[in-house]
């Protein structure tokens, strides 16, 4: 019987030689696959840190920009300070030894405007924070062919006076002028509503019997008053309600002499009456200089007078806003222990009076910054002398979606860097 030798006996080695080929291919592909799921988690993860550390690092800045009036050596090293703090938390080690070796960079520039945003421009309102550079080591990556990985992160912080919503603005409504025009798009829309910015106003009580008229206020209604001392206490800064430009101020008369005098001066630190005692819970302006004469009104209850002339202007007088911005934004001026900057500058509603006495619902025109200039006397008429200011104050609320420069009330807020679509 013939034997017969089967041509296929060599194939059992080449299929080992094949399978150990597609193994070691398949190794690779996951090697790869592994590599690019880690060490993309390792670059979401770092990109989330290094953005989160620019964010916080232009709001503390532009926090400073705005409490020293654009102070941008200040601001820029509360900038650095606050991107290096926030590297010094758990799991950040590698951010932090790039940016001590000066490997990542982060650059502070300062813009008058968001859009466009022109790095030098003054007076510096907003801030960006950009880090760059920063290169992460990849970990199984490289197995797929991919170089080390870079990340940067950049963020745009400052004022917005487009607010929806307005917080901690005095529990008082103060009166526009005659017809004032709502439209701000209108070509005779006046943003003042009547006022001047940086002209000695005095506001005055609204008689409970009488219409309103410009420079004329009432109290907020408060919800749940207990009289003169939950009053005293919203003026002197506790009022947390907010108002919106889309509904009517509700007002109230009330008994204002007291409340209103021993409220607002406590922002001078003067602790008068119930209000004794309170420093802790309403501190002073960090500045509380007043002219070193008293302003007053004339007998026909319109002139405004000091040292008996009559007076207009900021510039009439000795210590007005303008004096004041400055020392609050210099570093050698006298501060009060314990001030908070802006005390004294306080964030008012403006309403379209007409007719109404007593307890009303008022049209809301606006919100003003008034600059407090001297303290409320506490005798029988609580006038209270100031100037609107055209820089606007800080509250807090919520924000409007277009930044708009202007006399009224911001918050401080992040915004998206269009120079980085990544921000």
């Amino acid at each position: 019987m013939t034997r017969r030798h089967s041509t296929f006996s060599g194939f059992p080695e080449r299929e080992k030689g094949a399978v150990l080929v597609v193994v070691v291919l398949a190794m690779v592909v996951l090697l790869g696959t592994a590599g690019l799921a880690l060490d993309g988690a390792h670059t979401m993860i770092s990109k989330t840190r290094v953005q989160n550390s620019v964010d916080a690092a232009a709001l503390s800045s532009a926090k400073t920009l705005d409490e020293t009036r654009g102070d941008v050596t200040a601001a820029r090293a509360e900038a650095l300070a606050m991107f290096a703090d926030n590297l010094g938390g758990r799991g950040n080690e590698e951010l932090q030894s790039s940016f001590e070796s000066d490997e990542m960079t982060v650059n502070v520039e300062f813009s008058s405007t968001l859009l466009p945003f022109v790095p030098g421009s003054t007076p510096a309102q907003y801030v960006r924070v950009t880090a760059t550079n920063l290169v992460l080591d990849s970990w199984l990556i490289s197995v797929a062919g991919f170089d080390d990985t870079t990340v940067s992160a950049s963020a745009v912080a400052g004022p917005s006076t487009s607010l929806g919503r307005i917080c901690n603005v005095a529990p008082m409504m103060v009166c526009a002028g005659p017809d004032p025009q709502l439209d701000p798009l209108a070509a005779d829309y006046d943003p003042y509503f009547g006022f001047v910015p940086n002209q000695i106003e005095v506001l005055k009580a609204g008689s409970p019997n009488q219409a309103m008229e410009k420079g004329n206020f009432q109290l907020i209604r408060l919800d749940d008053s207990q009289g003169g001392a939950d009053a005293r206490e919203a003026l002197a800064g506790s009022y947390d309600a907010c108002i919106t430009p889309d509904a009517p101020i509700q007002t109230e008369p009330g008994n204002t002499v007291g409340p209103v005098a021993q409220g607002f001066n406590t922002r001078l630190g003067i602790y008068n009456g119930p209000m004794s005692g309170s420093e802790d819970q309403y501190p002073p302006d960090a500045i509380i200089t007043q002219p070193p004469s008293r302003l007053e009104l004339a007998a026909d209850g319109e002139t405004i007078l000091y040292d008996g002339e009559a007076v207009t202007q900021g510039s009439d007088i000795d210590y007005s806003y303008s004096d004041y911005a400055v020392d609050i934004a210099s570093p050698y001026a006298e501060k009060e222990a314990g001030g908070i900057a802006g005390r004294r500058v306080i964030a008012m509603p403006v309403g379209v009076c007409g007719d109404e006495a007593g307890q009303s619902e008022i049209p809301f025109a606006t919100v003003l910054c008034f600059y407090m200039i001297q303290e409320v006397n506490q005798g029988n008429d609580p006038d209270v002398f100031g100037q609107f200011t055209p820089n606007g104050c800080r509250v807090t609320g919520t924000a409007g979606p277009v930044p708009v420069n202007g006399p009224g009330p911001y918050v401080l807020q992040l915004y998206k860097d269009a120079a980085n679509v990544e921000s």
